[in-house]
């Protein structure tokens, strides 16, 4: 089958398509025929082998996975000896192994039936992204009336969180590049700032919840943005998506409250299960939650994708066409 491969670590311009052998599965896998995938922060991080933590789970001096891609949506194929969920011919979405390939590999708990009215497109868009916006949100306690800032708000997982905030009633701040600005007050913001002509860190304004999407600021510089009892959650920016992987370091679930300040920050892990693909599908069928869709590509065009998402030029979600 055609797969973007990496055998090494480097830049995703490194990546290739290739010829490989169809994934093999076990009792509780099932084989998915990819219609659609989407590029990740994750797949870049998983590409360079940054930050150096992740390569405790990856492998030390190379990937032990070659195959990139974790977002699928496409038809089982064949199910493992004890799976009771699914069957040939279903349509799903959730996390597969090596999706950006004509054949990937899914655990049965980590995947949920497509919706009719749900396309692969944004089908393949909505997992790690949406379920890490809405996960991070549920825990940063997001209520109507909030004051919030998102850093990163035009990036796969800053959109979906911008959406999710203002469709609750939170009063959105986002902040992000140039080229982003109107794009970000489309998605609900009502105030954006340009990082490149705001600086917003030396802004007497607090917020009562900052989401960090991006994963560049000292811990002490984003403190200064928060209320005495306000709420970081910091998304990692790049590394959000990191439950596919299992616990990095184990404090990335952790709660840490500074005493002194009533400040809380939480270190966010996000954890893909048939029910919060469920709660994101519901959101996009109630209109409540729109797919924003950059670009798709290709999948001979995917190292090019996840180079430009590494280069910082994403905007929104991209997604890659593996099949009619």
């Amino acid at each position: 089958m055609k797969a973007i491969v990496g055998t090494s670590y480097g830049t995703p311009d490194r990546l290739r398509l290739d010829d490989v052998e169809g994934p093999t599965i076990g009792e509780k896998d099932v084989l998915v025929r990819v219609h659609a995938a989407s590029v990740n922060a994750l797949d870049w991080h998983m590409a360079t082998g940054m930050p150096m933590v992740l390569r405790l789970k990856t492998g030390l001096s190379r990937p032990k996975r070659t195959i990139r891609g974790v977002d699928v949506a496409g038809v089982v194929e064949k199910v493992g000896s004890v799976v009771t969920r699914f069957k040939p011919g279903d349509e799903v979405f959730g996390l597969g192994s090596g999706s950006f390939a004509e054949y990937a590999s899914a655990d049965e708990s980590e995947l949920q039936h497509k919706p009719e009215g749900l396309s692969f497109v944004d089908a393949a868009a909505l997992p790690v992204a949406g379920i890490t916006a809405l996960q991070g949100l549920q825990r940063g306690g997001v209520h109507a009336g909030l004051r919030m800032l998102v850093l990163g708000a035009g990036g796969g997982v800053g959109a979906f969180v911008v959406q999710m905030a203002a469709a609750a009633g939170a009063l959105v701040t986002g902040v992000c590049s140039t080229s982003k600005v109107d794009f970000v007050r489309s998605l609900g913001a009502s105030t954006v700032l340009d990082r490149s002509r705001d600086d917003f860190s030396r802004k007497a304004t607090t917020y009562d919840l900052v989401v960090d999407a991006v994963g560049v600021r000292s811990l002490r510089s984003l403190r200064r943005l928060l209320t005495k009892q306000g709420t970081l959650v910091l998304l990692g920016g790049g590394a959000s998506g990191f439950s596919v992987l299992g616990p990095l370091p184990k404090m990335a679930a952790a709660n840490v409250i500074d005493h002194f300040i009533k400040q809380q920050i939480v270190l966010m892990m996000a954890k893909v299960t048939p029910e919060s693909l469920d709660e994101l599908a519901a959101m996009y069928g109630a209109e409540k939650l729109k797919v924003p869709i950059d670009r798709t590509v290709s999948l001979p065009e995917t190292p090019e994708a996840i180079n430009r998402l590494y280069t910082g030029h994403g905007r929104g979600k991209t997604v890659v066409l593996v099949s009619e």
